[in-house]
């Protein structure tokens, strides 16, 4: 691609410190080293907004305790396929994970991820059922076959005593485990990418750089208008390729692009609040991740769970999310946000999910109002004898709830992660959040395919690839699945 000469070039500018550049780099560079990549990253340092430990959730997002992945049909029965897909987005993840460690990029995978079981506990009739139908049809897959399953609340006290003290023996409830569940600390990940990004291929990343704005160029090419936020200079640099990976930022940056694949996209900001524990001997008394079931009419962010972390060196217990309301896009964001974000292609879209999903505002406009008081009584309905003096709040991260263009509703709510992409594939935008940091491999798979086809198409690539991820364009049977699992748990030291 002819380029000009005037301002620096690259083959492709990454839009954020996150693990989603860093994944689209690596793999990138891992292919092609001859690449010329830059990484841009507004704040100090790289994992500082969604990435970073306390600003998610930290499960290895398998569907294995997660029941909004699995659906109950009108027939009564148990969707699993979305929960099959999620399975193998995150296995892919664990195989690019175990490369790095097994070509000892990464020392210690200990460092990142934990052995942490999951469950998922339902109570009442109505819940329990369905999680035996999950069970059911969870146990005749391959990917799923070692789940285990009970309504026994003796049995329950063997695998998560702490929820189980004070309970009566004739509450209804059930619960299933699979051992195999994983923590995840993306936040040190991320960091360890992007070391080697730089030690191995040369590719540091520039702090405090603001992507303000992306023309076109008549070569094809696209220029991004730079803010340095130290010295306040502008500056202009092209590239042949550019991802935004932005997090919630990504939003405000794709209204800037001049590609029609944009409109009507809108977003609406939630923040979020966990409850932690301060209590050690209640942290050890716990061990797993329990996720159970939204109340009817509230959306799957609101699902709530205790889990077990690793942070900062040490193990933790934390219960939520909360969510709450600011009108910034980032943490460390502007509060003019929200109103930047809303213009005149994407209002169809905001006020036609607002009107549609009206029990999503009532929950938002509950949750924003609740005292310290609130998310401890919604804690006792998990610990039922936990003590105020024993739990602290701690602000999570900053989300953007994707809202897409709808023909029939003008606007609908687009959960999980959304690519949207110029139609020569040169400007790349991720949206959304969950499943995110989990499934960032796969993801960013996805982004390379769009970006540089000319690159997977090559012979040598796609075996490159395969070496690195090898589930890449392959079909996954019984024995593959249970081959891979069996070395990638013994690579990251999972047993």
């Amino acid at each position: 691609m002819t380029k000009n000469s005037s301002k620096e070039y690259y083959d492709l500018i990454c839009v954020g410190g996150g693990i989603m550049s860093a994944n689209l780099a690596l793999l990138a560079k891992m292919i092609k080293p001859d690449l010329n990549i830059l990484i841009l990253e507004r704040l100090e340092a790289v994992a500082k907004e969604s990435s970073a430990a306390w600003n998610n959730a930290g499960t290895g997002h398998s569907a294995l305790c997660e029941l909004n992945y699995c659906p109950e049909e009108d027939d009564g029965s148990v969707s699993i396929s979305k929960a099959l897909e999620i399975c193998k987005q995150f296995e892919i993840s664990k195989q690019f994970w175990s490369y790095l460690v097994d070509k000892e990029f990464i020392k210690d995978p200990g460092s990142f991820i934990k052995k942490v079981p999951h469950h998922s506990w339902v109570t009442g009739i109505k819940n329990a059922d369905y999680l035996e139908k999950r069970y059911e049809a969870f146990k005749e897959h391959y990917m799923f076959n070692t789940i285990s399953f009970t309504r026994e609340i003796s049995k329950m006290k063997e695998w998560f005593p702490l929820i189980m003290r004070e309970r009566e023996e004739g509450e209804v409830m059930a619960a299933s485990r699979i051992e195999r569940g994983t923590e995840v600390n993306y936040g040190t990940l991320t960091q360890q990418l992007y070391k080697i990004l730089e030690n191995e291929y040369n590719t540091p990343v520039k702090f405090y750089q603001d992507v303000e704005d992306l023309d076109p160029l008549e070569n094809g090419n696209w220029t991004a208008i730079v803010k340095d936020l130290k010295s306040k200079e502008k500056y202009q640099i092209e590239a042949d390729h550019i991802f935004i990976g932005a997090g919630g930022g990504a939003l405000l940056l794709l209204e800037t692009v001049e590609i029609e694949e944009k409109d009507g996209f809108g977003g609406f900001p939630v923040s979020g609040e966990w409850l932690v524990c301060k209590n050690e001997e209640l942290i050890s008394q716990h061990n797993g991740k329990v996720y159970s079931k939204a109340g009817p009419d509230d959306p799957p962010m609101s699902t709530p769970h205790l889990d077990t972390r690793y942070i900062d060196g040490k193990r933790q217990l934390m219960f939520g999310p909360f969510a709450g309301f600011s009108p910034k896009f980032l943490k460390e964001g502007s509060n003019l946000d929200l109103l930047k974000s809303v213009t005149f292609k994407n209002i169809p879209s905001m006020l036609g999910a607002f009107w549609h999903n009206l029990p999503l505002t009532k929950y938002l406009v509950h949750q924003v109002t609740m005292s310290f008081d609130d998310r401890m009584d919604d804690l006792r309905k998990f610990v039922k004898d936990a003590k105020n003096e024993d739990w602290e709040i701690q602000v999570a991260g900053q989300r953007v709830q994707t809202i897409k263009r709808d023909e029939f509703e003008g606007g609908k709510l687009e959960f999980g992660t959304q690519i949207v992409s110029g139609a020569d594939g040169k400007i790349t935008c991720l949206l959304g959040a969950s499943p995110g940091a989990s499934t960032a491999t796969k993801v960013m798979l996805d982004v390379l395919e769009k970006a540089f086809p000319e690159l997977i198409d090559k012979d040598e690539n796609l075996s490159r690839l395969q070496e690195i991820i090898p589930y890449y364009k392959k079909e996954i049977t019984k024995g593959f699945f249970e081959n891979e699992l069996k070395r990638t748990t013994d690579i990251l030291n999972l047993k």
